[in-house]
């Protein structure tokens, strides 16, 4: 089982020496925690795929520590993306623009494209710094299953396989980074912790593609962010559950009637989307730890930091965006509602 250590200066040195020899070590971002890697070294970064049971069509996100290493992660950064990482970084907003040839293959599933975000969170950027590489990090969990928002999550999907775990308590977010992808038209491959609505702010409308075969970023397969319990999205508030069925519910807001359930969790006593992302996926541990049969959600609003709950919701419960339309971009992707 990996070691799992508070944050320290000494602990952050010692993970930052472990990425530089090839390792693995899970840390803390402000959206959730990460698996990192040296992300120019092919081989620690195979060990990812390996831990995560991840497929290799996956890309993974380069995470860097200073605005200026994105010119040499990629080939050109254009006016979009330079106003975006004057607004937006440090923060939860991940960019897709052509990579160069310093970034390896494995990183970017074989596409010309690089992800990459300057987290927030001071651990990850002192591990970083102290590492002295860009470092590969998608979610430190079992490909598809819940991402974990402290280090016991962590330690309880992968520990055994990695080599240590630095604890920096919940992360603040608690959802994934959006990703932009601004190689073309801008298009929103991921909704996450930065609302849409302030990205347009800055560029103006933005496509949504959430849904796609090949991804082009983590997070778009139809299925993803799962717990091991089948999980169902109310439609209303009528639900039938049968008898001697164990049933636990996911509700935005507290519930006056909870003699149907097992098990209840709260994403938000006063209704704050900021506080239901931030407990999403801790809720969500806890009910898969409740010996239930199904666990029934209530929808939240999609506005701001909304649109990414459902996002994970949706693809938690394994279905298509029900804003989507049958359209495809490039035969892969499945479009979004336009925002």
């Amino acid at each position: 089982m990996a070691e799992i250590v508070r944050v320290s200066k000494k602990s952050i040195k010692k993970a930052a020496s472990i990425i530089r020899e090839g390792g693995l070590v899970a840390f803390p971002t402000e959206t959730v925690y990460g698996l990192g890697a040296n992300a120019f070294n092919p081989v620690a970064v195979a060990k990812i795929f390996e831990v995560k049971r991840r497929p290799y069509f996956d890309p993974i996100i380069v995470h860097i520590a200073d605005p200026g290493e994105i010119g040499r992660l990629c080939l050109e950064v254009n006016n979009r993306a330079k106003i975006l990482i004057e607004r937006f970084w440090p923060g939860p907003l991940t960019l897709v623009l052509p990579k160069s040839d310093v970034v390896p293959d494995i990183v970017t599933a074989g596409l010309e494209t690089v992800a990459m975000r300057m987290p927030s969170h001071i651990t990850a950027l002192e591990l970083i710094r102290e590492a002295n590489v860009p470092i590969a990090a998608p979610s430190a969990n079992l490909f598809g299953y819940l991402s974990p928002t402290t280090a016991e999550h962590v330690a309880e999907q992968i520990g055994k396989e990695i080599d240590l775990i630095l604890d920096g308590g919940k992360t603040l977010v608690g959802v994934e980074s959006t990703v932009l992808d601004l190689s073309g038209e801008p298009t929103i491959l991921r909704p996450g912790g930065l609302p849409i609505e302030d990205i347009e702010k800055v560029i103006g409308k933005v496509e949504v593609c959430v849904i796609s075969q090949k991804p082009r970023s983590p997070g778009q397969l139809r299925r993803h962010y799962s717990p091991r319990t089948p999980l169902k999205i109310l439609k209303d508030k009528k639900f039938d559950i049968l008898e001697g069925v164990k049933a636990g519910f996911l509700s935005f807001t507290p519930i006056k009637n909870k003699s149907p359930f097992k098990k209840i969790e709260v994403l938000s006593a006063s209704g704050n989307l900021q506080e239901a992302a931030a407990n999403l996926f801790s809720c969500l541990h806890n009910l898969d730890k409740g010996g239930l049969d199904i666990i029934y959600v209530e929808p939240v609003p999609e506005i701001g930091l909304g649109k990414a709950i459902m996002d994970r919701l949706r693809k938690a419960e394994g279905i298509k965006n029900p804003g989507a339309n049958s359209s495809e971009l490039d035969n892969n992707c499945v479009l979004g509602v336009k925002s």
